[in-house]
């Protein structure tokens, strides 16, 4: 029988996909929208919209660490296998490749640097979001 489920669980696990949405969704918007803006010349709009999307993005990956911690607090008494742990592990490294790509990419100036850190932090934030699915 399914019923409806309204706990700190739900809530800290909502808080979490939300959150990673927007980092990982963000991103894929910024991607699609940043040729468009570069390709309207308008002189420092791409800049501004990209600064915009920092101050949602930063918040939001705050969260997605808090309440990662908060999820893996709440599994405490629960038994995890060596391949959950190794995996969570994995996943926690791309997590923090991918924060580290993101802020690179943000503090450089230089074009090739800043794709190649944006890529970083794009491809580690999908392998990271991949793997909280399968643990």
């Amino acid at each position: 029988m399914l019923q409806a489920n309204l706990d700190f669980s739900t809530i800290r696990i909502f808080l979490h996909v939300m959150a990673v949405t927007v980092w990982v969704g963000g991103q894929i918007v910024m991607m699609a929208i940043m040729p468009i803006l570069k390709e309207a010349g308008i002189d420092g709009l791409p800049a501004k919209v990209a600064k915009g999307f920092q101050n949602v993005a930063w918040p939001a990956m705050a969260v997605a660490i808090f309440t990662g911690i908060w999820n893996i607090l709440a599994l405490n008494s629960v038994e995890k296998t060596f391949g959950w742990s190794m995996t969570f592990g994995i996943k926690f490294l791309f997590v923090i490749a991918s924060g580290a790509g993101a802020l690179m990419h943000a503090k450089t100036d230089d074009p090739k640097k800043k794709g190649l850190f944006g890529a970083i932090g794009f491809i580690t934030a999908i392998i990271a979001t991949f793997l909280g699915f399968v643990i």
